[in-house]
């Protein structure tokens, strides 16, 4: 009998066969590895039990008084696929048992068979569906990760693009996607990918730009011993991992001319050499590809091939630029705020209103990975519950960016423009400093005053203005700022 500490871990087991000793002879040597066996002489009975409890696997007898074991397994399969069968079936009924096995049972044992041909066949069986198990909750896992919903974002344009990745995932059609560096493209790719048919194989991202064209092409087509210096041995390359799966090329407009040539033909043929190798290699992968260049314009220059390129724009998919989904700033902002606290173990509360503000003006030109630095930076360095424009501006030049697309046109806008600035940037940046100073100089307004370089009287004004007259008036707008 094989060793116990082989053994996969104790599965619920059916033991369905009209003999009485068949039944002994499968619960006690199953029993004695640490397995729940229960045993049935009919099928009918066995069946309602099933319904009931359900079971990891059934060992069962294709010839039964009250009804064709067939019709069990054809049943079990149907109401929970998962369930693994054994037929254990007599001398001159193979046959029946090869039949079983194209209906779905996982193996067969003739009668009279050994304890350890049982022992070994019930946990492959029981072995092959835990791996089962476990490929499914990685999917799940896989799909959770990149379902759209953490795809943050509610914009109309990015609505559209989730109907058409929906409509094209399950396809096996090229898929382009455009869009400026730092939009989340491989977002996008990966979110395809599991949601396509091909999402229990591998997902496999190359970036053209980091690779010389000759360590690309070794990358890309693998390559056998000896075939430049350096190959000390065989190497897979991707189009041999990618098999199955989805390639996902990223920065495609950086590859080299000879390259481009390369991957077309793969790409209408299915087939390659690694290099140095005399073997045509055969693969069955999904590309999906992406720039954040024209294609078209680099086509029309020359630079890329106008083949190449109308393989790969089958399906073209724009991803917006953050400034262009401006109204998805505050969700991304406050979802990368969360991911960063607790991250690190921190307690923000959010951002004050103009700090918002600030960021939804702003362009983003390095987009949502810009906006996701910046937030991280901010969770690192803020001491505060709040983050206002005053910790915005320290780590961000967002005046930098403010009227640069919307200059005014007329002197009502111009000075409506200045009004803006002053409630958005002065203003606060005055309270503070105001804060500031008192706070040095213990609430003292004369002391404050000399302190900061100013006449008491004018310092007085100041506070006026902002309703600071005490020092528990400083209190109750630190309050305020912080319950934003």
């Amino acid at each position: 009998m094989p060793d116990t500490d082989t053994c996969t871990l104790p599965g619920n087991i059916v033991v369905i066969d009209d003999e009485e000793s068949i039944c002994l002879g499968c619960k006690l040597p199953l029993t004695d590895l640490g397995h729940s066996v229960v045993t049935f002489q009919k099928g009918g009975t066995a069946l309602e039990a099933f319904q009931q409890n359900g079971y990891d696997l059934i060992l069962l007898d294709l010839k039964l008084p009250d009804m064709d074991g067939m019709e069990i397994l054809a049943r079990v399969r149907q109401e929970k696929p998962n369930t693994k069968i054994i037929i254990m079936t007599g001398y001159g009924s193979v046959e029946n048992a090869v039949s079983a096995m194209k209906l779905g049972a996982f193996d067969f044992l003739s009668k009279p068979f050994s304890t350890d041909e049982l022992v070994l066949s019930v946990e492959r069986a029981l072995a092959s569906k835990r791996l089962s198990e476990e490929n499914q909750t990685l999917r799940k896992q896989l799909y959770e990760k990149f379902d759209f919903s953490n795809i943050v974002g509610e914009n109309s344009a990015l609505i559209e693009i989730f109907k058409n990745i929906r409509k094209a995932a399950p396809t096996n059609s090229t898929i382009l996607l455009d869009g400026e560096s730092g939009t989340g493209k491989e977002l996008f790719a990966k979110a395809i990918h599991v949601h396509s048919r091909r999402s229990g194989h591998q997902f496999v991202a190359v970036d053209c730009s980091t690779f010389s064209a000759s360590l690309l092409e070794s990358e890309l087509f693998g390559h056998v011993k000896g075939a430049f210096t350096g190959a000390v041995k065989h190497k897979s390359g991707i189009f041999e991992v990618a098999n199955g799966g989805t390639l996902f090329l990223d920065e495609v407009a950086n590859l080299s001319q000879g390259v481009q040539g390369k991957i077309l033909r793969v790409m209408e043929s299915r087939q390659y050499k690694p290099v140095g190798g005399d073997a045509v290699e055969s693969t069955d992968m999904r590309i999906v590809a992406a720039t954040n260049r024209n294609l078209k314009k680099m086509v029309g220059n020359g630079e890329f091939r106008n083949d190449l390129y109308y393989r790969l724009n089958v399906l073209p998919i724009h991803i917006p630029p953050l400034r262009d989904r401006r109204d998805d700033i505050p969700k991304l902002a406050y979802h990368f705020l969360r991911i960063f606290c607790k991250k690190m173990g921190r307690r923000i509360q959010g951002f004050s209103d103009d700090a918002l503000k600030s960021l939804i003006h702003y362009d983003w030109p390095g987009n949502v990975r810009q906006l996701k630095n910046v937030v991280e930076r901010l969770v690192i360095m803020c001491d505060d519950n709040v983050l206002d424009h005053c910790h915005l501006s320290g780590n961000l030049k967002v005046e930098s960016n403010q009227g640069q697309s919307t200059i005014p046109h007329t002197l009502g806008e111009l000075k409506a423009a200045k009004q803006d600035l002053l409630n958005r940037l002065y203003l606060p940046m005055e309270k503070s400093f105001l804060l500031q100073a008192l706070e040095r100089a213990a609430w003292n307004i004369t002391r404050a005053a000399g302190q900061v370089g100013m006449q008491r009287s004018n310092f007085s004004a100041l506070m006026k203005k902002h309703g600071l007259s005490t020092r528990v008036d400083g209190l109750e707008q630190l309050k305020k700022v912080a319950a934003r």
